[in-house]
C-alpha cells in the first residue's frame, strides 16, 4: 500500500483540521489503518487507528473526544477530523497501514507502510 497524507497547516488553539490519507492498492480495502504523530526527538506516537470495516476504532487517551478517524474504502482513503486543537498537538502526522494485522494496534511497529507526513502547527 502506498500512501499520501495532506492536510496539514497552521491553525489557532480551539480550530479544527482534517486530514486526508489517499491510498493506493488493493489491500487497503483490507488494511487496518492508523495514525500517528511525531515530534523532534520523540518517538512516534500513536493517535487513531481504524479497522478495515470501519466498525471498530482506537483513540490515544489524549485525543479522545477531540479527534475521530474515518475510512472511505470506495475512495481509497482514511480521514482524520481534529477538533479542539490544542499546541500540545503540534506534530508532524503520518498515516499508515498494517496489512497483516500485527498487535497491539498502538505501536508504530505493527505497520508495515507509511505516508511521508503531514505538518499540523497549533498556535496558542
Amino acid at each position: 500500500v502506498q500512501l499520501q497524507a495532506s492536510g496539514g497547516g497552521l491553525v489557532q488553539a480551539g480550530g479544527s483540521l482534517r486530514l486526508s490519507c489517499a491510498a493506493s492498492g488493493r489491500s487497503f480495502r483490507t488494511a487496518r489503518m492508523g495514525w500517528f504523530r511525531q515530534t523532534p526527538g520523540e518517538e512516534r506516537e500513536f493517535v487513531a487507528a481504524i479497522r478495515w470495516s470501519g466498525d471498530n476504532t482506537y483513540y490515544a487517551d489524549s485525543v479522545k473526544g477531540r479527534f475521530t478517524i474515518s475510512r472511505d474504502n470506495g475512495k481509497n482513503t482514511v480521514y482524520l477530523q481534529m477538533n479542539s486543537l490544542k499546541p500540545e498537538d503540534t506534530a508532524l502526522y503520518y498515516c499508515a497501514a498494517d496489512t497483516v494485522f500485527r498487535v497491539p494496534v498502538t505501536t508504530w511497529r505493527s505497520y508495515d507502510s507509511w505516508g511521508q507526513g503531514t505538518l499540523v502547527t497549533v498556535s496558542s
